[in-house]
C-alpha cells in the first residue's frame, strides 16, 4: 500500500499523512508550493499546479491508492471572484489528476476517495440526512459540493473504487473551526448563533483521518457521511466549549443580520442545519473514537468534565 495525497499539508491531510506514518504506510504528494517539497523516506513530495493543469506524474510511482484533499477554503468572504475560486480550485485539481492518471496509466490503482461535503443537504432542522438524499441545498455552497461530487464520479472509469466522503464540522485545536468557536468564549464573548436551533454534524479530526484510511482498507466505495454519531445543536456546541473552558456564558445570541453584515453570504455557513447521520459508515464496521462532543472535547481541553453525555447526545444516538 502506498497514498498519493493531494492537500496534504492541510489541517485534514496532516492529520492523515500522521495516521499513514504511524502504520508505516509510505505517502507521496503534491503541493503547488515547490518549497514544501520534501524528499523523506516514506515522504515524498511532488510538484502540481492544477490552474494551469501541470503536474508531475511521477508521483504515482509505486501509488496503490489516492486521497483527494484538495480545495480553496470555504472560510473566506464570498465575494465574486473567491466564489470562482473556491470552485475552480476543486474542478481543476481533479482534472488535473484525471488527466496525469490517464497519461500515467491507471492499472495499479485500487482506489480513489476523495473529500466533500455535507453541504450538499438542504438546510434542514428536523431532517436526519442519510447518503442516499437526493435533494441539493439551494446555496452556493450546494452548488459547489453537487459540482465537485460529479468530477469526482468520472474516475470511475478508471475502474478503480471511487468513494466520496462528505465532511462535517471538523473539529482540532489545530486550526480549522474549533478554535474560532474558543477565541471568543476564552475573552468571554461566545455566544450561540440566531436560534441556536441549527445542527452542527461534525467529527474529531482523528477519526476523519482513520475513516479515509479505513475506507482504503476495507475497499469500500460509494458515498459516506464523514461525521461524527451524534450531531449537536449550535447552542449545544457553544454551551459545550465554555464548559471545556471552563467560562461562562452570558451574551444573548447573535442575530443571523448581525454576521450578515459582517460576513456577507458566507454567514450562510453559520446559521445552515445539516443534521447528518453516520449509519452507513457504522454498519461497515467503522468504529469511532470519539463519539460526542464531550469526549471530543476533552481530548483537546485537558479540564473538560466529561462525566455524564448530554439529553441531547442520548437523543441523537437513539433516533432512527
Amino acid at each position: 500500500m502506498k497514498v498519493l495525497i493531494t492537500g496534504a499539508t492541510g489541517l485534514v491531510g496532516s492529520a492523515l499523512v500522521e495516521e499513514l506514518q504511524k502504520q508505516n504506510v509510505p505517502v507521496n504528494f503534491l503541493t503547488t508550493n515547490k518549497g514544501k517539497i520534501v524528499s523523506e523516506k516514506g515522504y515524498q513530495g511532488y510538484y502540481w499546479n492544477p490552474s494551469t493543469g501541470e503536474m508531475d506524474t511521477a508521483a504515482f510511482e509505486g501509488v496503490t491508492d489516492i486521497i483527494n484533499l484538495a480545495g480553496a477554503t470555504i472560510s473566506k468572504r464570498w465575494t465574486s471572484s473567491y466564489k470562482k475560486t473556491v470552485l475552480d480550485s476543486r474542478i481543476n485539481s481533479l482534472i488535473t489528476l484525471y488527466n496525469g492518471l490517464e497519461r500515467f496509466g491507471p492499472d495499479a490503482i485500487r482506489s480513489f476517495v476523495s473529500a466533500s461535503a455535507i453541504g450538499i443537504y438542504p438546510h434542514s432542522l428536523t431532517t436526519f440526512y442519510e447518503e442516499g438524499a437526493t435533494e441539493v441545498d439551494d446555496s452556493f455552497l450546494g452548488e459547489v459540493v453537487k459540482s465537485w461530487e460529479d468530477k469526482i464520479d468520472t474516475f470511475r472509469t478508471f475502474g478503480c473504487k471511487v468513494t466520496k466522503i462528505r465532511i462535517g464540522l471538523v473539529l482540532s485545536d489545530q486550526g480549522g473551526a474549533l478554535p474560532k468557536i474558543a477565541s471568543p468564549i476564552k475573552y468571554y464573548a461566545g455566544a450561540a448563533f440566531g436560534s441556536g436551533h441549527q445542527w452542527q454534524s461534525w467529527i474529531h479530526i482523528t477519526d476523519l483521518a482513520r475513516m479515509f484510511i479505513y475506507v482504503i482498507e476495507q475497499g469500500l466505495s460509494g458515498t459516506f457521511n464523514g461525521v461524527a454519531p451524534n450531531p449537536v445543536t449550535n447552542s449545544k456546541l457553544t454551551k459545550e466549549v465554555a464548559k471545556a473552558l471552563k467560562k461562562p456564558l452570558f451574551l444573548p445570541n447573535i442575530p443571523k443580520g448581525i454576521m450578515q453584515l459582517f460576513l456577507g453570504e458566507m454567514a450562510y455557513l453559520l446559521f445552515a442545519s445539516q443534521r447528518v447521520s453516520s449509519k452507513r459508515i457504522e454498519k461497515k464496521g467503522f468504529q469511532y473514537m470519539y463519539s460526542n462532543i464531550c469526549s471530543a472535547l476533552e481530548s483537546f481541553y485537558d479540564e473538560a468534565d466529561c462525566n455524564k453525555e448530554s439529553s441531547v447526545t442520548t437523543y441523537e444516538r437513539n433516533f432512527s
